[in-house]
């Protein structure tokens, strides 16, 4: 299978991440990654970039040092309506948006109401593509429905290196492999990804791939072949420059 993008990572904009975009860039060059998405995090994290930042990821070329470049945002959902801290009118140059929840901007509630945050987000904002790192034990969810949602909506839900190894939101390896068996089950696809903070880190999937072999996850659901992954972007009438 080829694991050759890489769609969740940051740089040092983000505010506690310590690689440049270039530095990240340069690494997934001489790794042999395809796809690089960068995806700082949303303004309303403390020390995150101004929203301005997103409204201006269109200068960044699509290819760099034969990598190509998705611009993304993982962005904060907010509120139990969904709300995220991207407007509208600053999308305009973003491929892609990872959901996610964060403890600074969204303490943890009940499970109806996580859940419904990232239903809402989901179902307001098209261009939310990927659900970010919902086995964190921090949240109580019904898994079942945002899968079953994701699946609806065909977009990804994240299988998050960083979270299988303990780096951070120890404790996520076990529900990581429920939300992977409810994949399985209802046919919605996922993506690997690093949640990289630093550019070495870019591309390591290592321990959701162990996850997954183990519970013979199908490789048809598994979005990280740019083979795959780009033309399901285009079908979105996302990448229409590639």
């Amino acid at each position: 299978m080829n694991y050759s993008s890489d769609l969740h990572t940051h740089t040092i904009v983000s505010g506690h991440a310590y690689s440049t975009l270039l530095e990240n860039v340069d690494f997934c060059a001489k790794k042999g990654l395809k796809v690089l998405g960068t995806s700082d995090h949303g303004p309303a994290m403390p020390n995150a970039p101004h929203i301005w930042y997103f409204g201006n990821l269109r200068v960044i070329p699509r290819e760099i040092n034969g990598v190509t470049i998705l611009r993304g945002c993982e962005v904060n959902v907010l509120d139990v309506a969904g709300t995220i801290d991207i407007p509208k009118d600053e999308r305009k140059s973003i491929d892609y948006m990872i959901a996610s929840l964060h403890e600074p901007l969204f303490p943890s509630k009940s499970l109806e109401e996580n859940t419904k945050a990232i239903l809402n987000a989901v179902d307001n904002n098209k261009e939310v593509e990927i659900l970010g790192h919902l086995g964190n034990p921090s949240y109580e969810f019904d898994y079942e429905a945002l899968v079953k949602k994701a699946k609806e909506k065909n977009i990804m839900i994240e299988i998050n290196n960083s979270s299988m190894l303990g780096v951070s939101r120890n404790g996520s390896a076990i529900t990581c492999t429920k939300i992977a068996k409810l994949c399985m089950k209802y046919g919605t696809k996922i993506i690997l990804t690093s949640d990289a903070h630093i550019c070495f880190a870019i591309g390591n999937f290592d321990s959701s791939i162990e996850m997954l072999k183990s519970i013979n996850f199908p490789e048809d659901l598994i979005m990280n072949d740019p083979e795959k992954l780009i033309p399901h972007l285009k079908s979105k009438g996302r990448l229409l420059d590639l």
